[in-house]
């Protein structure tokens, strides 16, 4: 049995560690969408091809979580960080020779892959997870959530870099950067003395974990939370040139801004759910959610009202995905937490894949600019709070384990 010492005297670290490789590969998973007016004006693109431009680093990065997961119980996040970064980190810099060449196709074929980077949320949720006490759990998955930032560091940055050093040069930084923090994580990581290999074929631990209701009932409400949060993070920067006019930099630096509240939201969400309980908080999170898709579906004025209202939506957003998946850390069996993450995280992943394709689609039908897509928004987040509220049944003593 592992002593309560042995875990706290690596937990600080490998913590850190995680949080700063989950924050570098987003920043590279994100790398297409801060670019999307600039690519827009090169290529002439339609509503349509821009949304699934920005759109299609998510898939990849959605579905492969389930693999990522079930390999992280197999294989432990010490090796699975470093793998996944050093996959990625080509294909920073072959979206950069598409981009250069101006071929629609390959930008499309090479941010499918760069979709890889997207797949360390599933290796650091068990990776953490194992380090930390199950009291502890929600604020250590709400910290390494934070990672999630790496969006806004993309959003702010990666204009600026192109800026500064040339549009092929940020995406070597970024690959360069991709390959040095995983040779960090490599000499420095360690995996939890609590952690022990589940060397179960993948395919079964898949279904396992299919069977528990844990998995489905969290990869619902991460897709409304997570998948909001990635689906504003990529579209936000389009949003804004279309809705209000802003040029490249001046959206990447707000987008930023929503990225970041999200960010900041994230840890309390899950300190919140240590200490009121995770239905609470996401309730809380979805009703925000819902209100607030609302006020922002009526293109208010920029900067106050809009910018507030999209502040708080991001951070309410946050909120919900550290309930998330304070939920998950405390009900999913440990030597299943990895592959249930991946497929919550997954789930969490598709959630932001088709928003843009919808926003894009339904940009001034029936409504003003993207009315009917942030509309669609809040009744899915009101049907998601009702199913919080209603349709996660309590734990019973005859039942198999349920969300409690």
């Amino acid at each position: 049995m592992t002593e309560p010492g042995e875990l706290r005297a690596g937990q600080t670290r490998n913590l850190v560690l995680a949080t700063v490789a989950f924050a570098v590969s987003f920043w590279a998973w994100n790398m297409v969408a801060p670019l999307g007016v600039r690519y827009t004006g090169d290529l002439g693109l339609s509503s349509g091809e821009k949304s699934l431009l920005v759109a299609t680093p998510v898939l990849v990065g959605s579905v492969g979580r389930i693999l990522a997961g079930a390999l992280t119980d197999r294989l432990g996040g010490r090796l699975m960080f470093p793998v996944l970064m050093v996959l990625s980190a080509p294909f920073v810099v072959l979206v950069a020779v598409a981009g250069e060449a101006e071929s629609y196709g390959l930008l499309l074929l090479f941010g499918f892959f760069l979709g890889i980077a997207g797949t360390t949320f599933a290796v650091g949720i068990p990776f953490v997870n194992a380090w930390y006490e199950k009291s502890r759990r929600g604020f250590a998955t709400g910290v390494f959530g934070a990672g999630m930032g790496g969006t806004a560091l993309s959003a702010f940055f990666t204009p600026r870099f192109v800026d500064w050093f040339g549009y092929v040069a940020t995406h070597v930084i970024v690959a360069v950067a991709l390959v040095a923090t995983a040779a960090i994580c490599w000499m420095l990581m360690r995996d939890s003395p609590a952690w022990a290999p589940n060397t179960a074929p993948v395919l079964p631990k898949l279904r396992a974990a299919g069977r528990l209701p844990v998995t489905w009932q969290m990869s619902f409400l991460y897709a409304v939370a997570f998948g909001g949060f990635v689906a504003f993070s990529t579209y936000l920067p389009t949003y804004l040139k279309d809705i209000y006019d802003f040029d490249l930099t001046a959206a990447g630096t707000r987008t930023a801004g929503f990225a970041l509240a999200a960010v900041v939201a994230r840890p309390i969400g899950g300190v919140l759910s240590d200490r009121i309980g995770p239905r609470t908080v996401v309730a809380i999170s979805l009703a925000g959610t819902a209100v607030l898709a609302i006020v922002v579906a009526f293109q208010p004025p920029i900067e106050v009202p809009a910018g507030v209202a999209f502040v708080l939506l991001a951070f309410f957003l946050g909120l919900g995905t550290g309930g998330v998946f304070a939920w998950v850390a405390k009900l999913a069996p440990p030597e299943k937490v990895g592959t249930v993450t991946g497929v919550v995280g997954a789930a969490g992943g598709l959630g932001g894949f088709f928003p843009p394709l919808v926003m894009g689609a339904t940009y001034g039908v029936l409504l003003d600019g993207y009315g009917v897509g942030l509309t669609l928004l809040a009744i899915t987040a009101a049907g998601a709070l009702a199913f919080t509220l209603l349709g996660v049944k309590p734990r019973t003593a005859t039942a198999p384990p349920r969300l409690s």
